[in-house]
């Protein structure tokens, strides 16, 4: 139940930074805006590791395979296509667009083992849940 409310509040929370940093661009341009979330960002898990862990932060070096290192680089490009993405089609529409895009390939990734995730079996349930989801955007969009 608890990772369920914290998908919650974390999908909710991703439309209000969306939101908060779309409006940021407008008046900075859209790296300087980008550069201030991940600076923001930095700021604040320093702080949380300074107040929880306190382990070794260069331990991160030494996880393997290194690419998984570049979660933080795709962070910023995802600041990008989000606040692109909300200035052109709006929050609503921007979001669903996001969700179902993170779900089919979330489900790629779990079909085909990538990225050391375990490999799980094809689902028709699964597959006609995200037939539904892409039909939702339709009706969403349609005017």
């Amino acid at each position: 139940m608890i990772g369920f409310l914290i998908a919650i509040i974390s999908g909710a929370l991703m439309s209000i930074q969306g939101v908060f940093n779309t409006q940021v661009t407008k008046d900075s341009g859209i790296w300087a805006a980008s550069s201030f979330v991940q600076l923001s960002a930095l700021f604040v898990c320093l702080s949380a590791w300074l107040l929880t862990e306190r382990g070794n932060l260069l331990k991160v070096f030494s996880v393997q395979p290194k690419y998984m290192l570049l979660g933080g680089a795709i962070g910023a490009f995802i600041t990008f296509t989000v606040i692109k993405s909300m200035e052109v089609l709006g929050p609503a529409k921007a979001v669903m667009l996001i969700v179902v895009a993170q779900l089919l390939v979330a489900y790629i990734i779990e079909l085909f083992g990538w990225f050391g995730v375990d490999k799980q079996p094809f689902e028709w349930r699964k597959a006609v849940g995200m037939a539904v989801a892409i039909a939702g955007i339709l009706i969403f969009k349609w005017k």
